[in-house]
């Protein structure tokens, strides 16, 4: 199957049981905007309908995996707009998507897009990867799973440095603290991914898709209702002063002066 790369910024193509799906708005630095967020809901929706497909692999460009929610479309939001966006509803798609999905990440993997890797099932890792949730500095919070993603993986300590924080992890840091599950040469992360993806795509897929849901609900059933009240607290943020400030801020590139109200 030939790559397809429509407007909305999401390309996708086959290879074999495999379909890989790529962020692909490299002149927005793979920023997550509500078309190809959109897109990318249909993409897994699709993907997971298609009896040929076994496994996906999700990954962006070589320097940027995703930089991120775009903060022109996110400061549009409201408290009561939120939590029916596609913000919120494609990561949901992610999570929600029966067929093991493999991420491959290179560059840059911020905020909605650490989201996005985090709600995948393995994440392979290309040696310039560089993990955060910086939703922080600008007066929000990581509404999509980045307040409890983490955690399963890395533990309750480096959930709350990397929310509270903003601070980065690497590659090699990421795969010693088990964010990551392998590592490497960046130019080879979705070669990588493809041929792990294919490792699973070959076992039975009805005991493939059995395990998933399995290992799925022992992470994420007990998760459900906290990542429904993230959602929620996510959209009172977006009613506050300083998340307008912080993204104001951050379009205008200066720093922000938060009032705490």
């Amino acid at each position: 199957m030939a790559e397809t790369a429509p407007e909305s910024g999401v390309a996708t193509r086959t290879v074999g049981a495999v379909r890989i799906i790529r962020i692909d708005r490299p002149a927005a630095r793979n920023a997550l905007n509500p078309a190809l967020l959109t897109a990318l809901q249909g993409a897994f929706a699709a993907a997971d309908a298609a009896p040929a497909v076994r496994a996906i692999v999700l990954t962006g460009g070589t320097e940027v995996f995703s930089a991120g929610a775009d903060i022109d479309a996110l400061g549009g939001h409201t408290a009561a707009t939120y939590p029916d966006s596609p913000n919120r509803h494609a990561f949901d798609a992610v999570r929600a998507t029966a067929k093991p999905v493999v991420a491959a990440v290179s560059g840059w993997c911020l905020g909605g897009g650490c989201e996005l890797a985090l709600g995948c099932d393995l994440i392979v890792a290309g040696d310039t990867a560089m993990f955060g949730q910086p939703e922080i500095r600008v007066g929000i919070i990581p509404g999509a799973g980045g307040t409890l993603l983490w955690a399963p993986r890395c533990g309750a300590g480096i959930q709350a440095e990397t929310a509270l924080t903003a601070r980065f992890v690497d590659a090699w840091e990421a795969r010693r603290i088990g964010l990551a599950d392998r590592v490497v040469p960046a130019a080879s992360v979705v070669e990588a991914a493809l041929k792990l993806a294919n490792q699973i795509a070959g076992q039975a897929p009805l005991a493939v898709r059995a395990a998933k849901k399995s290992i799925r609900n022992n992470q994420l059933s007990p998760m459900s209702a906290a990542l429904e009240a993230e959602v929620q607290i996510m959209s009172g943020l977006l009613a506050s002063e300083d998340s307008r400030e912080g993204v104001a801020a951050f379009l205008e590139k200066r720093a922000p002066k938060f009032e705490g109200r």
